[in-house]
């Protein structure tokens, strides 16, 4: 992480929430699972608090510095033209750092907006008295209600972890529901299924289309290119960088 530039808005924020103590106890226990599961996430979190320590102590030295040269120095006078200039040089800068995140988030954005399409859900016709939960969670899903989706289905899955068909439809309605970062450890748990797993190539869609919106190039190539969907050779050959 060269600098803050380089990370998502979403990916930054969840950071940003973490340093000051603000994530709830459920997506601190996801962050961490995150950074366990994903070395490129914890170096990323890591430099992001190196980065954030310098800054507040270049801040704390410039502060210094300033107050030091307004004992020995004069206020100067200044002019409106003066202040224009600074108030332009001050916008041209804000305008060429939003342009660099804009072109180097927005194509994998875009790929991913295009691209990403909620799973089908499961036929409900077929409920039985063993798994009403899981039925109502289904039901609330096929019918894009989301979050009643993942309240069902996050309480269930309580008691099974393992339940690779739990996670990967937890994982994909966090991703409906815009949820990226928090849907990246279900469908990581869910591609450790057997090699039968009926959802298996979709999971490495979804989790390549989650690593693509957060700009991690290198595992979203990854899981897209193993992934035997028609809609993940098409991400690829979309977008140059995964085809490399």
């Amino acid at each position: 992480m060269k600098n803050k530039s380089n990370i998502s808005p979403d990916l930054l924020k969840i950071i940003q929430r973490y340093q000051n103590g603000s994530l709830t106890i459920q997506e601190l226990k996801d962050f961490n699972q995150l950074v366990d599961l994903d070395p490129e996430f914890k170096l990323q979190v890591e430099e992001f608090k190196a980065i954030n320590q310098k800054s507040l102590k270049d801040h704390i030295n410039t502060a210094n510095e300033a107050t030091k040269k307004e004992t020995i120095h004069p206020p100067q006078k200044t002019n409106r033209f003066s202040k224009v200039r600074l108030l332009a040089a001050t916008v041209a800068i804000l305008v060429a750092v939003s342009s660099i995140w804009y072109f180097s988030t927005s194509e994998n954005e875009k790929i991913y907006e295009n691209h990403f399409k909620p799973a089908p859900g499961l036929n409900i016709s077929f409920k039985t008295s063993g798994n009403t939960a899981f039925y109502d969670g289904m039901k609330k899903y096929n019918n894009s209600n989301y979050n009643l989706a993942i309240k069902h289905w996050s309480a269930l899955q309580e008691g099974k972890h393992e339940n690779d068909t739990l996670n990967y439809y937890i994982g994909v309605a966090l991703l409906a529901n815009k949820n990226v970062i928090e849907a990246i450890p279900y469908l990581e748990h869910s591609i450790e299924a057997e090699d039968d797993f009926t959802f298996l190539d979709k999971a490495y869609l979804y989790l390549g289309l989650a690593y693509l919106k957060e700009g991690n190039i290198e595992l979203a190539k990854k899981f897209l290119k193993i992934s035997e969907t028609e809609a993940a050779k098409n991400i690829i050959l979309e977008n140059h960088k995964l085809s490399n």
